[in-house]
Order: structure tokens, then sequence, then C-alpha cells
């Protein structure tokens, strides 16, 4: 029995409940304000803004004018506003598309 537990797989990471939710970003990447779950891990939200003010910041460098951008996963829509630096970013869980004629 020892020799099958070694072909088992690891614990893998929980899945998380996708985030409803906004939270806003100053222009160094720090949360200013947040309506996700606490339950959302910080480090996430942190990371998604990092990644939101970076793309800002090199579409001003690019003097290409990026006012929103919108990323639309299959399960989670992103959307982000430039606020003079900063951002506020919305989070979407999006339902599972439903076969046609089913409802």
């Amino acid at each position: 029995m020892g020799f099958l537990n070694f072909f088992s797989k690891k614990s893998a990471a929980p899945l998380l409940k996708l985030p409803s939710g906004t939270f806003t970003v100053d222009r160094g990447g720090k949360i200013l304000v947040a309506t996700l779950p606490s339950s959302f891990p910080a480090e996430l939200v942190r990371e998604i803004g990092q990644r939101v003010l970076a793309a800002f910041l090199e579409a001003r460098n690019a003097q290409l004018p990026l006012n929103e951008l919108i990323i639309q996963y299959s399960s989670l829509k992103i959307v982000a506003r430039e606020l003079r630096g900063g951002a506020i970013i919305f989070l979407t869980p999006q339902a599972l598309a439903t076969p046609a004629g089913k409802t």
C-alpha cells in the first residue's frame, strides 16, 4: 500500500472563488480602497494592480493614449481605468456559457 502512495498527487493549491469587486491603486501600486472579499489573497490584488499600472506606463512612454484596459478571460473580466497615474480596477466573474436553446 505504501508503494501506491508514492504515485499519488501532492496536495494541490486550493481553488479560489473568483472575486467580484473593485479596488484602486495609487501610482506607486499601493492599494487605497477595495471592495473585494477579504478571502481573496492581497498578494494577487497587488500583482493585478502592478501589471495594470505597468501597462498604462508603457502606453504613456510609447505616447499611446490608453485610458481603459479590458482583459477578458473565459471566467473573469478585468476592467481598469487610468486615474492620473493610479488606476481603478473592476473584477467581475463571468458566467459559464450555456448551450444554445437551454437556459
